[in-house]
């Protein structure tokens, strides 16, 4: 396993994050506990989850799901870089009280204490923001995250999906406090969805942030999907279908597809090997549903992509080129 810094924080953790979101509504209990099993015993060291995760009336089974993992014992609380989330709502279904949501102080702190509780472990290492909240000043998220860090329930702060002035106001806002602000931005970015380039990944290599890519494969879009239409006849789905109804798209895939055929290479270890070599990121976040698809994201640690590759990749996947050139001029 390869190993690199949080961002600018002194902490190490893998450079693949072991997504969680498939926990419960996809992959039962034993099997995300063997998964977990696997990915500990590869040195995988980072783990993210949410606290929706499990999602409708299962919100919170995710993490649940996690905590008995911990309660096993095995140094499996202390060998693992835990890493959730806050924002989403999470009253009972038809419950219309208000303050269970967001990032106020108050659902901040509730929101805390009940994730400890469903992961059965007494602090967590990175808390997220899951999205930007327009309606609480960060003067106030600051305040309440300041004191979990104090109480020692919380060690590093987290964003997920802000755009780039966000994480600057964010920052500044840390600064003018004496906090230490975010850490971490967990955001959309592959080949094919190369917009954070622009402003995110930048304002998080300003700042300090490592950078978390969600969705590597882009909903399966760079897994193989055409080659497994033709061969095994199953279809894409979801955002990937989407995509390809596009016929630019799956122009592209098709390209992409192609190229790696020519050269003996793996899709979807490809897209992973491909984020790996991008400035600022600390590593993609894979979410196998099955033990084997864990396999294969790991290969990709180990896959490294000559310039040729590299160079076509840019040919098939441009990105927005350098900011702010891109658009200024």
């Amino acid at each position: 396993m390869k190993y690199t810094q949080l961002g600018r924080t002194g902490l190490k953790v893998s450079r693949l994050v072991l997504g969680t979101m498939n926990f419960g509504p996809q992959t039962d209990e034993p099997t995300s506990h063997s998964i977990l099993d696997a990915a500990l015993a590869a040195g995988l060291n980072f783990v993210d989850t949410a606290n929706v995760y499990g999602w409708g009336e299962n919100k919170g089974r995710t993490e649940e799901i996690i905590g008995t993992w911990f309660a096993q014992g095995g140094g499996r609380r202390d060998k693992t870089v835990l890493a959730t989330k806050v924002y989403g709502n999470m009253a009972a279904e038809g419950d219309p009280w208000p303050n269970h949501d967001r990032l106020s102080a108050l659902n901040i702190r509730r929101a805390v204490e009940a994730s400890l509780k469903r992961l059965q472990t007494d602090y967590i290492d990175l808390y997220q923001f899951h999205h930007v909240d327009r309606r609480t000043p960060f003067e106030e998220i600051w305040q309440a995250v300041d004191v979990l860090i104090q109480q020692g329930k919380v060690l590093y702060a987290g964003s997920s999906n802000f755009p780039g002035y966000k994480i600057a106001q964010a920052n500044e806002t840390a600064a003018r406090r004496g906090s230490v602000g975010l850490v971490s931005e967990q955001c959309l970015y592959n080949l094919a969805e190369r917009r954070a380039e622009m402003e995110v990944v930048p304002a998080a290599q300003e700042y300090g942030l490592g950078v978390i890519p969600w969705s590597p494969l882009h909903g399966g879009l760079l897994g193989g999907v055409i080659k497994k239409e033709v061969e095994g006849g199953r279809r894409a789905s979801g955002r990937s279908a989407d995509a390809l109804a596009n016929t630019s798209v799956r122009a592209q895939v098709q390209a992409y597809e192609d190229l790696l055929d020519k050269h003996g290479l793996e899709p979807g270890e490809t897209a992973l090997a491909w984020l790996l070599t991008r400035p600022g990121v600390t590593g993609p976040i894979v979410g196998p549903r099955t033990a084997e698809q864990l396999e294969s994201a790991l290969r990709a640690l180990d896959l490294e992509l000559s310039q040729e590759v590299l160079d076509a990749l840019d040919e098939i996947f441009p990105g927005p080129g350098p900011s702010p050139e891109a658009f200024a001029w």
